[in-house]
């Protein structure tokens, strides 16, 4: 059984990170379901292992947390969906990569709700869209920009961090990093692409897609 948890308002960062610990510890000892929790957060950024200085191009803008997940520099704030994954990954495949990828999938699953399509791009974690309206890039190839960013971390084979979906953030947030290090794309978010979806609208997507997209590729 997988506990469905949505937060109102803005949750604070450090107050998640603990919840995420300590539901994960519970899961491992088999005293607590599984969860995923859909929130957002007040502006900030988190560096995750992988984090280059540089990359924080305003630490003065918002505050900055250590995550301790897989990835660069994120940003959230209100707007942005963010779903953190308490999950036994020992019980769904003990594959770390496959369970990245099947959260890749139910991200684009969800998407498609709305008829976008999301991909994913060697070399490049997240969810991204390509924009055949801009200009192209300097290379000629069609310009893509990110549309959900993704990052985990795992304690005993359990998941806690997660995936977060631009839903409609202020963009220009971005602008104090290099969102995951990249340089050559941009951000966007669903309102930018031109589609009037509220943050209900994503969450009955993301319950709707989550089991089939988590259920098929590591059992």
């Amino acid at each position: 059984m997988v506990e469905w948890i949505t937060t109102d308002g803005l949750t604070d960062y450090t107050e998640a990170l603990a919840f995420m610990e300590d539901r994960a510890a519970a899961i491992r000892d088999g005293t607590a379901d599984e969860c995923i929790w859909l929130l957002e957060h007040p502006p900030l950024y988190t560096a995750g292992t992988s984090a280059k200085p540089a990359d924080l191009t305003d630490p003065d803008r918002f505050p900055v947390y250590e995550a301790r997940r897989g990835g660069q520099y994120t940003y959230h704030g209100p707007g942005q969906r963010v779903a953190y994954v308490m999950l036994d990954v020992a019980a769904r495949g003990r594959d770390v990569r496959c369970f990245v990828r099947d959260l890749e999938n139910w991200v684009i699953a969800a998407l498609a709700e709305f008829n976008v399509t999301g991909e994913i791009r060697p070399g490049r974690v997240g969810v991204w869209v390509e924009r055949p309206e801009k200009p192209v890039n300097q290379d000629g190839s069609v310009r893509e920009d990110k549309v959900a960013a993704l990052g985990i971390r795992l304690r005993k084979w359990v998941s806690f961090h997660g995936l977060s979906i631009n839903v409609e953030p202020d963009l220009s947030h971005f602008d104090g990093i290099v969102p995951c290090g990249i340089t050559d794309h941009g951000v966007t978010s669903l309102v930018d692409l031109g589609l009037p979806v509220t943050m209900g609208d994503v969450d009955l997507a993301l319950r709707r897609t989550f089991e089939d997209s988590m259920t098929k590729h590591c059992n």
